[in-house]
C-alpha cells in the first residue's frame, strides 16, 4: 500500500511528461470553409462582385468569405457607399498580387498604430489628396508619397511631423 502511493505520482508524472513531449496533432488545421467558386456564386453575388470576377476562383478561402461579407451587406448600403464600393474593388481588381500584398501590409501596420499617430497619417493624407492630381503622380512617381504618409516616429517633435509622409496611394485595404 506505502509503495503505491509513492509509485502513483510517479506514474502520473511520467504519464503527463510523455503527453507534453509528444508531438502536436499535425492533422488539426482551423481554416475557413471552402468558399463557393464563381459559378456557384447567386445573381445578386455575381452582379456585385463582378470587378472581382476573373480573380474570384483564385482566391483563398479567407478572402472569398470576406467578399461575399461585403455582397451580403451591400444592399443595405446608401448609394454613395454602394458606388465606393464598386471603385475600391475595380481599383483591387487591377492590381497585382504582390500590390494587393503591400496594400495589406500596410493597413495591417496602419491598425497597429496608436490613435495619435493613426490621426496624423489620415491628416496627411486628406492634405495628400487636396494636392493637385499632377504633384501627385509626380510625387508617386517619384518615390515620395510613401515618406509623406508614413506615420510620425514617436520622438519626433511636433514641427517636424509636418515634414513627414504617410503610405503611398491606395484603395482602402481591408481585403
Amino acid at each position: 500500500m506505502a509503495k503505491r502511493r509513492l509509485f502513483a505520482p510517479l506514474i502520473f508524472g511520467l504519464a503527463l511528461t510523455g503527453s507534453v513531449l509528444a508531438e502536436p496533432p499535425t492533422a488539426a488545421i482551423i481554416g475557413t470553409p471552402p468558399q463557393p467558386d464563381w459559378a456557384q456564386l447567386s445573381p445578386a453575388q455575381k452582379n456585385v462582385l463582378a470587378p472581382l470576377a476573373r480573380d474570384w476562383d483564385a482566391m483563398d478561402n479567407l478572402h472569398k468569405k470576406k467578399w461575399l461579407g461585403i455582397a451580403e451587406r451591400y444592399p443595405g448600403m446608401q448609394a454613395a457607399e454602394q458606388q465606393r464600393m464598386q471603385t475600391r474593388m475595380q481599383e483591387w481588381g487591377r492590381m497585382t498580387p504582390a500590390e494587393r500584398e503591400r496594400v495589406r501590409s500596410s493597413y495591417k501596420d496602419f491598425k497597429q498604430l496608436p490613435a495619435d499617430q493613426k490621426q496624423a497619417v489620415k491628416e496627411k493624407w486628406k492634405a495628400y489628396l487636396s494636392l493637385p492630381a499632377e504633384e501627385r503622380r509626380r510625387l508617386r512617381e517619384e518615390g515620395k508619397s510613401a515618406q509623406l504618409l508614413a506615420p510620425p516616429a514617436e520622438t519626433m517633435a511636433v514641427d517636424e511631423t509636418a515634414n513627414s509622409q504617410p503610405a503611398p496611394e491606395t484603395p482602402a485595404a481591408a481585403q
